[in-house]
C-alpha cells in the first residue's frame, strides 16, 4: 500500500538532496518518478538545486490553486513516486490531494519541507501542519547549529541581524537576506541581543 511520508528538517539539514538522491534510486532500479515543486519556490526556476550541487527540473511546479489529485492522475498517474520540494508551501486541500493519490492511486508519496517558519510565535506554514497532522510516516531529517548542537530552528537575518516578523515568503530580492538553522540555546541568546 502507498503512504505519504513527510520528511522535515531545519534549513541545510539535507532535503533536496535526499530527495534528489531518493529519485535517483527509484529511477536507477527502473521505476518512474514525478518530482514537483511549489512556484512560491522562485530559486533556480524550474529547477531543484541542493546546496551541495546536485539539481534536477522537476516535472512540473504548482501554484495554490493546483488540484495535485486531478494534475497527477491525469498526467503521472503511471509513476511509482511522487517527490515534493518545498512542502511547507502546500495548502492544507493540496496535502490533502496527496493523501488520496496514495489512497485512490496507490502511488507513494514523499515530501519534504520545513516543519517550522522564521517566526516561532504563530502556526508555522499550514502545509506542514497538515502534513503532521494526516502523514502515514513523519521523519525528521538533522542538522547542527553554528555551536555543535542540534539545529531545530529556522531563522531569517537582515543586514547581520536576527528579524523575528514578516512574510513566510522572501527568498528573492536582496542578498542581505540569509537563513540559517540555529538551536533554540543560541536563538535565544541571538533574540536577547537584539
Amino acid at each position: 500500500m502507498a503512504q505519504l511520508y513527510f520528511r522535515y528538517g531545519a534549513m541545510g539539514c539535507g532535503k533536496t538532496a535526499q530527495l534528489l538522491q531518493v529519485a535517483f534510486n527509484y529511477e536507477d532500479r527502473g521505476r518512474k518518478v514525478c518530482v514537483i515543486k511549489p512556484s512560491t519556490d522562485t530559486k533556480n526556476g524550474n529547477k531543484l538545486l541542493s546546496r551541495i550541487g546536485l539539481e534536477r527540473d522537476t516535472d512540473f511546479c504548482f501554484s495554490r490553486r493546483t488540484n495535485l489529485f486531478k494534475r497527477i492522475e491525469k498526467d503521472y498517474a503511471n509513476v511509482d513516486c511522487v517527490l515534493v520540494d518545498e512542502a511547507q508551501f502546500l495548502t492544507p486541500a493540496q496535502v490533502d490531494q496527496l493523501l488520496l493519490v496514495t489512497v485512490k492511486l496507490n502511488v507513494t508519496v514523499i515530501c519534504y519541507g520545513l516543519r517550522l517558519n522564521f517566526r516561532l510565535s504563530d502556526g508555522g506554514f499550514e502545509g506542514a501542519t497538515r502534513l503532521l497532522q494526516v502523514a502515514h510516516r513523519i521523519e525528521e531529517l538533522k542538522t547542527i547549529c553554528e555551536c555543535g548542537q542540534k539545529a531545530t530552528l529556522n531563522t531569517r537575518w537582515l543586514d547581520g541581524k536576527l528579524v523575528t516578523d514578516g512574510p513566510d515568503v522572501l527568498i528573492d530580492g536582496t542578498s542581505k537576506i540569509e537563513y540559517r538553522a540555529i538551536c533554540p540555546k543560541c536563538y535565544f541568546k541571538y533574540k536577547e541581543q537584539q
